[in-house]
């Protein structure tokens, strides 16, 4: 009898417990952490530009961000911060949801719409929500995040249908010109310019696409006194003497999802991480060592990710004004017909350097994130054959990928010195406008 008692008093007291034990497991970074890479391994599988995989970063880790914070007093919504986005929708508060749940649903849902292969992505939900149910999350929890889920995602969806990207589909593609200054698509492909019109996107809080115009390039000039000469010397003579880890380097940021392999008669394309997909996973691996939640997680991606994205369209605005000619086409044409660079040269004009940009923004946003010194050891290239590398901060990580444009043959140095002046500017812009913590 006093058995049956203590277990009548056992159950009484640790019964809440056991209840909300699925809410342990399943409130976790790591499903956050889960659902950007399939994003971003469904990406690299599509042959995603990078500025179109900038513009997907954005919209499904505001989704993330945005249903994560719902329940949390002490974030802000980007809601009024980002050009055009409207309140995000509440949750029904008398009905218990999950908001990591919600949130997964929300990133794969989004993220379905700006893909080719929705199926990867579809086979992957199945899986994880699954992996969430069998937690023992409550049918009726599941269901209402679910819902939730879908709630956030049609919300931006509906938000990202008004930047005019689909506008930007039937606009004049880059018509090549005769002049020996300007951009000519390189070898192996000859592959058509790139976005031309990427700067014609709503910006998400940059007052427009040329707000951060960087200063001019080198006047161009085939003179071997000029600068412009110079200035592809300098690429002619790097490439020439690369060191092993300068080598190492060019190919550890090369994240050049157009890389074309030419076999005799075939052509196919080795599949890459974008220069945005290295940065957040960067984030993932930064917020893993920081034991970052699900709620600081999705906020490092958020704030990364549309920084990013206005560094693309700041980079790509300048790209077709100057439109200035790649150093492969140059160099053969001037100083050395049978040289090659060590990176493929990607499909779009050379000034300025967009992984310079780029990684020169993100390194402000996430020092902001999490601090000055904040060493790590990258491991984003694994899956792609090449070794780890540690940084002693985002900076460091950001000078590197800057340079790394120069061993690989693909920029002069004046694309990537400006290029990163461009991209700490943006980056700190975004710093001083972006708030996502009551004060």
């Amino acid at each position: 009898m006093r058995t049956i008692f203590l277990s009548i008093v056992l159950v009484w007291v640790f019964a809440p417990i056991f209840a909300q034990d699925w809410k342990t497991q399943t409130e976790q970074a790591d499903y956050i952490h889960r659902a950007i890479k399939q994003v971003t391994d469904v990406m690299v599988y599509d042959i995603y530009s990078p500025p179109v995989t900038s513009r997907t970063y954005a919209y499904v880790s505001v989704a993330a961000y945005e249903t994560l914070i719902q329940d949390q007093g002490t974030y802000l919504s980007l809601a009024g911060q980002l050009h055009g986005l409207k309140p995000i929708p509440a949750p029904d508060q008398t009905r218990p949801y999950s908001p990591t749940l919600a949130a997964v649903h929300a990133i794969l849902t989004t993220g379905k719409t700006f893909v080719i292969s929705e199926e990867k992505i579809e086979a992957f939900e199945k899986n994880i929500l699954a992996e969430i149910k069998a937690k023992g999350t409550p049918t009726d929890v599941f269901d209402h995040s679910i819902a939730y889920g879908k709630q956030v995602a049609d919300h931006i969806i509906a938000w990202a249908r008004e930047d005019q990207y689909k506008q930007t589909r039937s606009l004049p593609l880059y018509r090549v010109r005769n002049d020996a200054a300007s951009w000519k698509p390189t070898p192996p492909a000859y592959i058509k310019a790139i976005e031309p019109n990427w700067n014609k996107l709503r910006t998400f809080v940059m007052d427009s696409a040329a707000q951060f115009k960087p200063v001019p390039p080198p006047a161009f000039s085939t003179d071997t006194n000029s600068v412009f000469y110079k200035d592809a010397y300098t690429v002619y003579r790097q490439v020439r003497n690369n060191s092993p880890e300068q080598l190492a380097i060019a190919r550890f940021w090369d994240c050049n999802p157009f890389t074309m392999n030419v076999r005799g008669h075939v052509m196919y394309a080795t599949k890459k991480i974008s220069p945005n997909g290295h940065w957040m996973n960067i984030t993932r691996l930064a917020c893993k060592q920081a034991n970052a939640d699900a709620v600081q997680a999705a906020e490092a991606y958020a704030c990364l990710a549309v920084t990013l994205a206005d560094c693309f369209i700041s980079c790509w605005d300048e790209k077709y004004r100057s439109s200035v000619i790649r150093p492969e086409t140059y160099i053969n044409q001037h100083i050395d017909p049978s040289w090659l660079p060590v990176l493929q040269t990607p499909p779009f004009p050379e000034y300025t350097s967009g992984h310079s940009v780029v990684s020169s923004g993100a390194a402000v946003m996430l020092t902001k994130l999490f601090g000055d010194n904040f060493a790590f050891a990258d491991s984003s290239e694994v899956e792609f054959g090449l070794p780890v590398r540690h940084f002693a901060s985002f900076r460091v990580a950001a000078n590197e990928a800057a340079i790394s444009r120069l061993y690989g043959g693909i920029h002069y140095m004046p694309a990537i010195t400006n290029g990163q002046k461009e991209g700490f500017t943006i980056g700190e812009f975004f710093v001083g406008k972006l708030q996502t913590r009551k004060e």
